[in-house]
């Protein structure tokens, strides 16, 4: 049975969902459709690659993930599909495939090519769509591609090692439903210049000095309720995908806020950890 998942910034208001997953249906009706997010923010496309890097490994081996952001086809955002690690990935080429191969090797690039196909402004649906199904039903690449090398690349921030290693240097690469922030710094790089120190998270004008395994391992369940941290408190974790997460403890951004906007952290701004 094949696994079609859609990653898109279309939303849950208008019917372009719907008239995907309609159209799968209509094409390949055993399909099992996923949707991994539809509320990438528009034309974000590190947001996208976060999100679908994160994601994708999950699902089993074979699994077709079509992409839906800044797809309209021009000479230059062509219309591609990857199969890296196992996984097809179906889009434009306008970045997000190359932020999420970034340390793979494709085993396959290609520009889809498609004969007599009238595309509009839904090429998700009249073209993406048809080469997902195409491949759900058993058929070759050949068929609906041609050899294609050109793969667009969006550099990254990525984190500077100063100060002769005692300073990290990273930036904030993504912000979550709850208002937490992801930067750029992994847990690997962090221990690698640690060495054992103490050292203190700068976010803006707030110091951390620890970084918890999980969320609720701020609160001493040992110390009386008024005298323990707890909701509305600052804390930084290892997150789930390995990066350093800057977040409020039981954060709603339509009460308490997060820690995007009570620290005023918006994407690509700084983070920097000394090491003492």
């Amino acid at each position: 049975m094949a696994i079609i998942t859609l990653t898109t910034d279309f939303g849950h208001k208008d019917h372009f969902v719907a008239a995907i997953k309609g159209s799968i249906l209509k094409e390949v009706p055993n399909a099992t459709i996923v949707d991994i997010s539809h509320a990438i923010s528009p034309l974000d496309t590190r947001e996208c690659a976060y999100i679908l890097k994160n994601s994708y490994s999950y699902f089993p081996k074979g699994t077709i993930h079509v992409i839906g952001m800044d797809s309209e086809e021009s000479v230059e955002n062509e219309h591609i599909v990857v199969q890296v690690d196992g996984h097809y990935f179906i889009g434009a080429n306008n970045g997000i495939l190359s932020l999420v191969t970034k340390e793979l090797n494709p085993e396959h690039i290609a520009q889809i090519n498609i004969p007599n196909v009238q595309t509009n402004s839904f090429p998700v649906l009249e073209v993406f769509l048809k080469v997902a199904c195409h491949i759900a039903r058993g058929g070759k690449l050949g068929v609906v591609s041609r050899p294609f090398e050109g793969l667009k690349e969006i550099k990254e921030l990525e984190p500077r090692i100063t100060n002769d290693g005692k300073t990290i240097i990273g930036n904030v690469i993504y912000i979550d439903n709850y208002g937490n922030v992801v930067t750029n710094i992994t847990k690997t790089l962090f221990e690698a210049y640690r060495n054992g120190r103490p050292f203190e998270i700068i976010a803006r004008r707030q110091k951390i000095k620890s970084i918890h395994k999980s969320y609720n391992s701020i609160v001493n369940y040992e110390l009386p309720e008024g005298q323990r941290n707890g909701p509305s408190d600052l804390l930084a974790i290892f997150n789930s995908s390995g990066y350093i997460e800057i977040a409020i403890y039981k954060s709603d951004l339509k009460s308490v806020g997060g820690a995007s906007t009570l620290l005023g952290l918006t994407n690509d701004a700084m983070i920097t950890i000394n090491f003492l």
